[in-house]
């Protein structure tokens, strides 16, 4: 995804922060607590992402494994192995390189970039996932398996339930025309002029955002909007709305955040959203591609967390670590699902930091 550097505007702030407009207009529903990973796990992580990026051909990423709370570097030799042995990390040994699963994707991004389908190397199986929703046709699910069919074990095709959407409603929250999302994270730019950070499809639909339903209570206009392709959006305040860097647990308490990383497979993950709350999983793939109506999104973090219409935007976190924005996915908070995220590092990268 094309990430290009943006000059914020200042605006005149008039109110010191306190209190979160993150999330916090509605009544909290039930809330789930997930366990914060370890300071040194977060380390171990980065360390197995960065060596696996060394190894280049001879692995095909890294996950945590859920049993033994290690990380796992996936190598398809001896001698990749003994690095990352050397490295004091667990290696896997494989049959598919990275450039070898690389080959899968690039060939479902030619043939098969198909409405309702989504696709991301797992690491675990060591495979690329595909996944189709309930609207993709025979004929379509043809296509599908005819790119597929080729690469033998290096893929399998799974189904699910439900329509890849993007998660938007009418309702409480944040508010612009007929629709409501929620808020991510809180951010400033260089010359600490404030914003917030939520979903692209949901500042697509208007500029001048509001924190009431009835859109009396001015938040401030949209300055950045970035989807399909990516999707985040960026809106300024300018007005005086407290706006301090926590997220809603929605059971009276808040969680500081104090920093963006990007996130791993295997990773325990919270969701904030103002439709449900907070709701738990685990990323199952990072770099993942999803195509919804509205066109492709890629380089997304897929995840067993569930969501509904409005909890778009809302944040995505593991302990005091933001890690993405509320896309969208198929499912409801009581089937479960899969649900995707944009990553806030990439948003950052507009010259942006985490309140």
């Amino acid at each position: 995804m094309r990430l290009t550097r943006l000059s914020f505007r200042p605006a005149v702030v008039t109110a010191a922060a306190a209190g979160l407009l993150a999330s916090v207009l509605l009544a909290p529903p039930h809330a789930q607590a997930a366990p914060s990973l370890a300071p040194q796990g977060l380390a171990a992580a980065e360390e197995a992402a960065t060596l696996a990026d060394n190894l280049g051909d001879n692995s095909a990423g890294t996950y945590l494994d859920q049993a033994t709370g290690e990380m796992v570097v996936t190598v398809t030799d001896a001698a990749a192995a003994e690095a990352v042995e050397a490295a004091g990390l667990t290696p896997q040994l494989v049959t598919y390189g990275a450039d070898d699963l690389a080959e899968v994707t690039t060939a479902l991004a030619t043939d098969a970039s198909i409405a309702g389908t989504s696709w991301a190397v797992d690491p675990v199986s060591n495979q690329v996932l595909v996944t189709v929703d309930s609207t993709v046709s025979d004929a379509d699910l043809a296509t599908i398996e005819a790119t597929t069919d080729e690469f033998g074990n290096a893929v399998r095709v799974e189904h699910t339930a439900g329509e890849f959407t993007t998660l938007i409603a009418g309702g409480d929250a944040i508010y612009t025309g007929g629709s409501r999302c929620s808020l991510g994270f809180n951010a400033v730019s260089g010359s600490n002029t404030p914003y917030f950070i939520t979903a692209g499809h949901c500042t697509n639909i208007g500029v001048q955002w509001y924190a009431n339903s009835s859109q009396t209570q001015r938040i401030g206009p949209r300055v950045v909007s970035s989807f399909p392709g990516n999707d985040y959006g960026v809106v300024r305040y300018d007005t005086n709305i407290s706006r301090p860097g926590v997220v809603n647990l929605y059971n009276g308490s808040t969680r500081n955040i104090t920093g963006a990383g990007n996130a791993f497979v295997g990773q325990s993950v919270q969701r904030s959203g103002s439709t449900t709350g907070v709701h738990g999983g685990t990323v199952t793939a990072t770099n993942a591609v999803v195509n919804y109506p509205q066109g492709t999104v890629t380089q997304m973090i897929r995840t067993t967390v569930c969501a509904q219409p409005g909890d778009s935007g809302g944040s995505l976190f593991s302990g005091s670590t933001g890690l993405g924005i509320t896309s969208g996915g198929s499912g409801n908070c009581s089937s479960g699902g899969i649900t995707f995220f944009q990553p806030v590092t990439e948003v950052l990268g507009l010259g942006l930091t985490l309140t």
